[in-house]
């Protein structure tokens, strides 16, 4: 297995996949990769432009995409992907997509069965085994909280510390604990801007000038270095 998970598409003032772009090529090999891409979390962007703006930074670096919405058959369209690419925005609408699509078990069988995956934002979230650490807000039922199950953990993505100045609501922190209350087996990655993990053959790694900030139930919660041994999250 195979697994690109990037925190967010990009870091403020830069371009669009800028930052990300040299690792996604370098994880996709030297040879051009065409990926399916998969846009269904754009919402206020249609699947045109969003393929577009991706095809655009993939050609940059020597590789390309096609959006899964030009073919008739989804399904056959996973099953026939070089690559499985997954962007971010809406991580409710994206699930919606994938189950009404019948993608979830397609998806995952074939990802499973070596296709490299890469996903950031929305696309991370829903490699995990639910999507009930995403930041979005529930703009439509998913038809389950269910992913992709392609790893243990859940990750939260664009992972913040502290809140803005002004606002008076729970911190990220507050929230996760409150998901840890009624979910306490589970792990929670926070994943801050301009971190990713990298899983190649079941072992996993962690890029970023960041720390990873773990959560669990009846712990204190707890920074991991980028330099440090990452694998426990792979055997929870």
């Amino acid at each position: 297995m195979n697994l690109l998970l990037i925190s967010n598409s990009t870091m403020a003032g830069e371009a669009y996949l800028d930052y990300p772009k040299h690792d996604i090529a370098g994880f996709l090999g030297e040879e051009k990769v065409k990926c399916l891409f998969i846009p269904y979390a754009g919402v206020t962007v249609s699947f045109d432009d969003y393929e577009a703006k991706v095809k655009s930074r993939f050609n940059e670096v020597g590789h390309d995409v096609v959006s899964i919405h030009h073919f008739d058959d989804p399904v056959k369209a996973v099953e026939e992907a070089d690559a499985i690419v997954v962007g971010g925005g809406s991580t409710w609408q994206l699930l919606r997509m994938v189950h009404d699509n019948q993608l979830t078990e397609p998806i995952r069988k074939k990802v499973l069965g070596g296709t490299k995956y890469i996903g950031w934002s929305a696309g991370s979230n829903l490699a995990c085994p639910t999507i009930k650490t995403t930041n979005d807000m529930p703009i439509i039922d998913p038809l389950g909280f269910d992913a992709l199950n392609l790893i243990p953990f859940q990750i939260n993505p664009h992972y913040l510390d502290a809140n803005p100045e002004g606002h008076g609501g729970e911190t990220r922190e507050e929230r996760i604990m409150e998901f840890l209350k009624v979910n306490q087996q589970t792990t929670v990655a926070g994943l801050r801007e301009g971190c990713m993990f990298v899983v190649k053959n079941g072992e996993i790694g962690y890029k970023g000038a960041l720390s990873l900030r773990v959560f669990q139930y009846g712990k204190v919660p707890y920074e991991v270095e980028p330099s440090a041994d990452f694998s426990f999250l792979m055997s929870l």
